[in-house]
């Protein structure tokens, strides 16, 4: 006996024992379901052992994370009345008592160093003590500021109009769920602020850029669970005129979305950008399982009129398809977990094994259902006969067998015409490029780059290999060299450093005047070493720009969300600069020797988001390109020779092909999310060749040509393809709903790239197969001709 007939009566004589093992795994898996995490973090998508990783990985140890700064913006001629002044302080004392604010640094509480001779230190002295009682007050505040140059480009835009409030997070609580509240906290308490004063009130910085992002996901993961499931039980409804059909598809994929978000929580997983389409994806992606098993069911049930034996024959028969057809669906997912990359690891490893254990409780599920309800009615069977879908089939069937040279012709036009496109394709990601134009996020982003460059970080980490080398004068000539380098690129904000720092207590040193701004001379600057109290470590505000040792620090820039493109060639610019800064001995002629280098690198969040970036685009390719092999083995394994591993693999590629032509032609950037599409298109097209190429063979050993079976499998195995095929344009389709344009794009294009699948499975495959049929039949002339000459 097969194995696929014994694993058909094992369900079907094992039917309460199976039923209540599939409802109780699947309760502890809802269980553990219920207890998992939005991820609040920056995605992981580096490998850990990636030299940008650890370098990165290192300098948040060292400062802490540098995305935790959220910002409130504004813009006013108005700033400095004294009704707006103190209401703008208020704003800035009550984001300060919310809990898990580490700082507040506004125009409204800023900080002067005043030089206090008797302790040899400098003090700090606030700008504002309270609620400015007089605007005569406020004007000498104003004043004040004006001749602290420190401070010039960073709370006040250059041209006075925009003022920003920087609010610092907690370390401990960014990357926890409170931060939704403090997050929501902050902005409702400035949009109460920009009410009560008429002011249009800007938010932005990583921590609400991310919190915004993941409450989206959060909402959006809901929203598509629903509308997938509506979308695939109403094509269900219609195909099958069955409310039964529809409902018992959709609780046994229901099972499987349960499984999915259960995986997740057992792994120890949280919920990211990626992840959180898994479930609405394996609801589309697992009603096809139901399709074929109950349309083999009917199938068999009309010829039979023996509902037990046609479950049996309907698991006998669809298994073996359906488990290759998942086996396909799970590589294109499974190869992500190939790439190194957290991010992809996890979405990959959680959706292949989704995909396989929603394919087992299908074939367990559907027919223990069935058994248990009614025969079907002539009624319910009645889209067997699809007249119309019939006429189609039949129509192409008539298509292949007498105008194949045309369907290759215009295969091939369109192929060429895609390749073209193909060239045409940019490879470019931005930070929040996911999001439309008339999004809040997107646009107050742009608002702080307008008048502040940039909110996104931008740093450079220095090791001067010894303790105390930060203050030495030459470490810091050479930090005032690179700051001047990257002064002269437009999108980086003026930085904040120790040498900054340095500038600031050197004008204090001086009396507060702003012509001292800057660096002094080493017979200065060791002066101003005597008032060394100020430099102790992370007890004063300047310590995160300097380890305790003084031997590490950081020079941090903000920069405006140019693109990867754009920050690829800043970084190829710049870091060069910056080592031959700090290691070429220009009197020399020659590099310093490596015992004597100073390690400056560039890293932060954005460099970090664009080495991720290509480092996804180097390994997505990879990923597709592997598992277009694994597939094709598959084949190989199934079908038995190199030629129907061509015939098999074309029309799965082809509308790849199509579809990445039409990216270049709509200038659809080549990015994580768009990749994403190749792999998991290829997957689902190499379905319906399985499906095709396996019920073909069936029909070849039913005797007759291969022109015959091929026409026979068009008709018998086109409604189920056809049926599959407009769920899963359905199913993606309803990620065109979404906020995030990457998702949107992903939708739409896999929904496009699987119609396209199934057109090619339909037509082109069959073309090759009448084809291969034609060749046959001319060598088998030829021997025939030739054993007449013999004779």
């Amino acid at each position: 006996m097969k194995f696929w007939q014994k694993l058909s009566h094992l369900i079907l004589k094992n039917r309460a024992l199976l039923i209540g093992l599939v409802l109780l795994s699947t309760a502890y898996m809802g269980y553990r379901a219920s207890q998992i995490r939005l991820s609040y973090e920056l995605a992981r998508i580096l490998p850990v052992e990636d030299a940008n990783y650890q370098l990165y990985e290192e300098f948040k140890a060292r400062y802490g994370e540098d995305g935790n700064v959220m910002v409130i913006g504004i813009e006013t001629d108005r700033m400095f009345t004294r009704e707006l002044f103190n209401d703008w302080y208020a704003l800035g004392m009550e984001v300060k008592q919310i809990d898990g604010i580490k700082q507040v640094l506004s125009n409204a509480n800023l900080f002067d160093l005043v030089r206090n001779d008797s302790l040899n230190r400098f003090d700090f002295k606030p700008l504002v003590t309270g609620l400015p009682t007089s605007q005569a007050e406020v004007d000498s505040i104003k004043a004040h500021l004006d001749r602290l140059p420190f401070y010039e480009g960073f709370v006040i835009s250059e041209d006075g109009r925009a003022h920003l409030m920087a609010v610092t997070f907690d370390q401990k609580k960014l990357n926890s769920k409170s931060r939704i509240t403090m997050a929501h906290e902050i902005r409702d308490k400035a949009l109460a602020f920009g009410e009560k004063n008429k002011l249009d009130v800007h938010l932005s910085g990583m921590p609400y850029i991310r919190t915004e992002f993941m409450s989206k996901v959060s909402r959006e993961m809901g929203l598509f669970m629903i509308l997938a499931f509506v979308v695939t039980a109403i094509i269900l409804l219609a195909f099958f005129r069955s409310i039964v059909v529809a409902l018992a598809s959709a609780f046994v994929v229901g099972l499987g979305v349960v499984w999915s978000l259960g995986l997740i929580s057992v792994f120890g997983f949280q919920i990211t950008l990626l992840s959180g389409l898994i479930p609405p994806l394996l609801i589309v992606i697992g009603i096809p399982n139901s399709i074929f098993l109950i349309n083999r069911y009917q199938q068999e049930f009309a010829q039979s009129g023996d509902q037990q034996g046609a479950l049996a024959l309907s698991i006998e028969k669809s298994s073996e398809t359906t488990f290759w057809a998942n086996v396909t669906t799970a590589i294109g997912f499974g190869v992500f977990y190939l790439t190194g990359s957290a991010l992809l690891t996890e979405f990959g490893l959680v959706a292949s094994l989704s995909v396989m254990i929603t394919f087992a409780i299908s074939i367990i599920m559907i027919p223990l259902l069935f058994s248990l309800l009614p025969t079907p009615t002539a009624r319910q069977m009645g889209h067997l006969e699809a007249p119309r879908i019939n006429a189609f089939l039949a129509l192409i069937g008539q298509m292949v067998r007498t105008h194949r040279p045309i369907i290759y012709g215009l295969v091939a036009i369109v192929t060429a015409i895609s390749i073209y496109g193909i060239t045409k394709i940019t490879a470019i990601g931005y930070v929040v490029d996911d999001l439309p134009q008339k999004d809040p996020v997107y646009a107050d982003l742009k608002f702080f780059e307008e008048h502040f460059k940039g909110v996104l970080p931008f740093e450079v980490s220095i090791d001067t290999g010894r303790p105390g080398g930060v203050l030495d004068p030459r470490t810091l000539t050479k930090i005032r060299v690179m700051q001047k380098e990257f002064a002269s690129y437009s999108e980086i904000t003026r930085p904040l450093s120790v040498v900054e720092a340095i500038k600031f207590f050197y004008q204090a040193y001086r009396g507060g005047d702003p012509r001292y701004f800057n660096v002094p001379g080493a017979l200065e600057l060791n002066k101003l070493a005597g008032y060394a109290a100020t430099f102790k470590g992370k007890e004063n505000s300047f310590g995160n720009f300097m380890d305790s040792t003084r031997q590490y620090t950081r020079v941090s820039f903000q920069i405006a969300d140019v693109g990867t493109k754009r920050i690829t060639e800043l970084y190829s610019e710049l870091q060069p600069r910056i080592d031959t800064i700090f290691n070429y001995d220009a009197s020399m002629g020659q590099w310093k020797p490596a015992e004597d280098r100073v390690d400056a690198r560039i890293t932060g969040n954005s460099v970090v988001f664009t080495k991720g970036n290509d480092y996804l685009q180097k390994n997505l390719v990879e990923s597709t390109i592997l598992a277009i092999v694994l597939i094709s083995v598959i084949m190989g394994l199934l079908f038995g020779n190199l030629r129907m591993i061509a015939i098999a693999i074309i029309p799965s590629t082809v509308p790849l092909i199509v579809t990445a032509g039409l990216m270049g032609f709509f200038d659809i950037h080549l990015k994580p999310s768009t990749i994403l599409i190749f792999s998991i298109a290829f997957g689902l097209s190499s379905d319906g060749t399985i499906y095709f190429l396996t019920k073909y063979k069936d029909e070849l050993r039913s005797g007759g040509s291969i022109a015959d079976a091929v026409a026979r499998t068009i008709q018998s195995s086109g409604i189920s393809m056809f049926y599959t095929a407009m769920i899963l344009f359905a199913g993606f389709s309803i990620f065109g709903a979404s906020t995030f344009q990457g998702t949107i794009v992903l939708g739409i294009l896999v929904s496009i790239t699987l119609l396209m699948g199934m057109a090619s499975n339909l037509i082109l495959l069959p073309a090759f197969l009448m084809s291969l049929d034609k060749r046959i039949q001319r060598t088998q002339a030829k021997k025939e001709e030739l054993k007449l000459k013999v004779q």
